[in-house]
């Protein structure tokens, strides 16, 4: 005796080679051994044997209709697969043709609806229709999907992905036949999907790459072009000319200084800072913009500015031209350095010339300043004063240098060709600037608290840093208050707050209520950006440090240890994996070798040598 029955959700034929009650020993054609239920068994048979009925069965169903054995069929009931072999061959149907009908059943569900043992139902006509449309659908995609795998395999890009490429790179939806046509194609040709992109010439290298991958991220649409409705030249003039103080990249200039001497021995000190509020109204179409943003993001010779560049052009404090400014005068003892009064004003500020640090920075050093011999640059007298002032300035909120200066790098692209340039942090420049704007900062952010004015406050308690509109302490640079106020270009909040303080200036009422809902959310927003912002630019300061390694073909090199068996590449802020150097202490310097950067991933293998 045989059996057809159910098994595992499928369906097979056995030898039955005892049965007890509701259970059936049975041994498949292969030989294998189990026990059934009675309740699987579909179907007893004695001829053919079990694996010919297989055999044979499979063969006929090649010869089924499936669309007439769903014309042949009884429509709104369910029935069973003997009953249907009958109707379809129009005799009372052997073991294999039963069997070859119950196959068809069993591998067309899309025609067939399983109902219990043997026992199926008719897809309805609409169904049948819906579902045969969806196979046809599926036959096109896939169609469609090969025509697109043999084009990109020749390095075509479909032209009409191209408005979506960075979605389909950056953002995969793996459901989309464009996706699924894209990883197939890099599979086939082992290759990661953006290397496929660059080979198809959708983008032109790994630094296209990381840039798009930002801007897709975060910015969207590029540019706009908006007109500016201001007028300067209601702001009085200022008396005094100033001077900025920026490395050779800066464009965004935000801050200027003007020093002048009174006939009492005593000094008045201008902060003057750009005035973008004044031809930016809350709420328009430029807001909206450079809310968008909320700063701009720098990255080795380039940026993204906060601003659009005819925005900028318009109040960058640009050397040779009257420029509005939101000026902090301060009235300073030409002895001791204390200030002895405090005035803001919106005004207009000739702004003399725009020094960079190239070109002052050997003359302005602190050996030449403690010997009164600060020569050979413009405004020296000027620049010495302030030097004694921020001095004064760090003195007097309790500003301690507990450790050596740390080092910054400057990057310097041109032609894809990089130069990165060791600078020592704390240096005058860095201090004059610094305390100024520490300053500026600090007072502002007390004006605005004093005149019960809502603000973005930048606060340290306890060592915790944040944006907040209480005027809580910033404890890290020892003062009561700290609202940033000093970069309106280049900053969102810097831009929130000097809205306040010209409204006060100019005798209006502020632009945002004490209760300071709205500025809570933009202090929040402004956080979440400025740190991924901040990350995008240490991630392109690493790309730009492997493309120098690569540029100067750089295979042995000098390593600083740091925790963990990493290192900083000696001339560099990069930071790699050093094999075989995990037991070496942090400080110790170690020869390395490098293997080739990988500027896609950003990793660069890198093995211990020897002590340097």
């Amino acid at each position: 005796m045989n059996v057809f029955h159910e098994e595992d959700g499928g369906l097979k034929a056995s030898i039955v080679l005892a049965e007890q009650g509701a259970a059936l020993q049975v041994e498949s054609p292969h030989g294998k051994r189990g026990k059934i239920k009675a309740a699987q068994v579909l179907l007893r048979f004695e001829r053919p044997s079990a694996g010919d009925l297989m055999g044979e069965a499979e063969r006929l169903t090649q010869e089924i209709d499936v669309d007439f054995l769903w014309e042949c069929c009884p429509q709104d009931i369910d029935f069973g697969f003997e009953q249907l072999a009958k109707d379809y061959f129009g005799h009372a149907p052997s073991a294999v043709e039963s069997v070859a009908v119950a196959l068809s059943l069993h591998a067309s569900p899309m025609f067939f609806y399983k109902k219990g043992k043997g026992r199926y139902k008719p897809a309805t006509p609409d169904n049948l229709r819906a579902a045969k449309a969806g196979i046809e659908r599926k036959k096109r995609e896939e169609a469609q999907r090969t025509e697109w795998v043999e084009a990109l395999s020749q390095g075509h890009f479909p032209e009409a992905w191209l408005p979506r490429w960075r979605e389909f790179l950056y953002r995969p939806d793996r459901n989309l036949a464009e996706v699924k046509a894209l990883e197939t194609s890099a599979t086939e040709r082992g290759m990661t999907l953006p290397k496929l992109l660059a080979e198809c010439g959708v983008f032109e290298s790994p630094l296209a790459f990381h840039r798009e991958r930002f801007i897709f991220e975060w910015f969207g649409e590029p540019d706009l072009d908006f007109i500016l409705d201001f007028d300067a030249s209601v702001l009085p003039k200022a008396s005094a000319e100033a001077f900025s103080i920026d490395d050779v990249t800066t464009t965004e200039i935000d801050d200027a200084f003007s020093v002048v001497g009174l006939p009492d021995g005593n000094w008045r000190i201008g902060i003057h800072i750009a005035l973008p509020a004044l031809g930016i109204a809350p709420g328009s179409e430029i807001d909206a913009f450079a809310r968008g943003r909320m700063s701009t993001v720098y990255m080795p010779g380039d940026k993204f500015t906060m601003l659009p560049d005819s925005v900028v052009e318009h109040f960058t404090l640009a050397e040779r031209r009257w420029c509005p400014a939101l000026s902090l005068y301060l009235t300073v003892n030409g002895e001791d350095c204390t200030i002895l009064s405090e005035e803001t004003c919106a005004e207009q500020v000739f702004i003399a010339a725009n020094l960079r640090h190239g070109n002052i920075e050997a003359a302005l050093s602190e050996e030449n300043l403690l010997a009164g011999v600060v020569e050979g640059i413009p405004f020296a007298k000027e620049l010495t004063f302030l030097w004694r002032l921020a001095n004064s300035r760090a003195l007097a909120r309790g500003h301690i240098e507990r450790s050596p200066p740390s080092l910054d790098y400057n990057f310097y692209v041109e032609n894809h060709r990089v130069e990165i340039v060791p600078r020592v942090r704390g240096n005058p420049i860095d201090r004059i600037v610094s305390e100024m704007m520490i300053h500026v900062n600090q007072s502002w952010g007390g004006l605005i608290k004093e005149k019960g004015m809502s603000g973005i406050y930048r606060s340290q308690v306890n060592g915790k840093t944040g944006l907040g509109v209480e005027a809580l302490p910033h404890q890290g640079l020892g003062v009561n208050q700290y609202a940033w106020s000093s970069s309106p270009l280049r900053r969102y909040v810097d831009l929130i707050n000097q809205w306040q303080l010209l409204a006060h200036v100019q005798g209006r009422d502020p632009v945002w209520p004490a209760d300071g809902g709205e500025l809570t959310g933009v202090a929040r927003s402004f956080e979440t950006a400025y740190d991924s912002y901040n990350e995008f630019q240490r991630t392109m300061e690493r790309f730009w440090s492997l493309r120098w390694l690569i540029q100067n073909e750089v295979k042995q090199t000098t390593v600083t240890m740091l925790r963990e068996g990493s290192g900083r590449v000696r001339g560099t802020p990069l930071i790699v994996k050093v094999h075989g150097a995990s037991e070496l202490a942090p400080g110790t310097l170690a020869n390395v070798d490098l293997g080739h950067p990988d500027l896609w991933e950003l990793t660069v293998t890198c093995h211990y040598r020897a002590l340097a």
